[in-house]
């Protein structure tokens, strides 16, 4: 078994909405990034590839690449996916924590946690979500942006 960390963050602003673990989340004040600016799935790949020491997201998906504009997060957590099965990995359980400030996670949190799962084809209760604001402290306490941490365990596959 292997365990990882990764971790995202991107500034409020840009011209599309709020997509946090695969969901939209309506209302919540956008992103600016280059490709969906999915912290949460982007944190979880980097723990993913972490675990499996198999570097990270933007060795695989740079962002001065045109390839990856805009591009769907969700489709690039199965190309990490696919790299890591190819090593002999597949994904045990998985923890996020959401930091933000101007964004609820409490009303997507079950949501978030059934789409994370079933990208990463394990069941939900293998998948924790929560969230937290920092009271205050930082430019992500002061609502300029939203983060995300995650961890992820890893075990052999046959």
């Amino acid at each position: 078994m292997r365990i990882g960390h990764g971790f995202d963050a991107h500034a409020h602003g840009g011209g599309r909405g709020l997509r946090l673990g695969g969901v939209e989340l309506p209302g919540a004040p956008g992103v600016v990034a280059h490709s969906d600016g999915d912290v949460v799935l982007h944190a979880l790949m980097d723990a993913l590839l972490g675990a499996a020491a198999a570097g990270d997201l933007g060795e695989l998906f740079p962002a001065g690449d045109e390839r990856w504009r805009g591009a769907d997060s969700g489709a690039l957590l199965r190309e990490v996916l696919a790299l890591l099965r190819a090593r002999g990995w597949r994904p045990v359980n998985v923890d996020i924590t959401v930091v933000a400030r101007r964004v609820r996670i409490a009303p997507h949190r079950a949501a978030m946690a059934a789409s994370i799962a079933r990208l990463l084809g394990i069941d939900a209760d293998r998948v924790g979500v929560k969230a937290t604001t920092t009271d205050g402290l930082g430019a992500l306490g002061r609502g300029e942006g939203v983060a995300a941490h995650a961890v992820a365990l890893l075990e052999a596959c046959p």
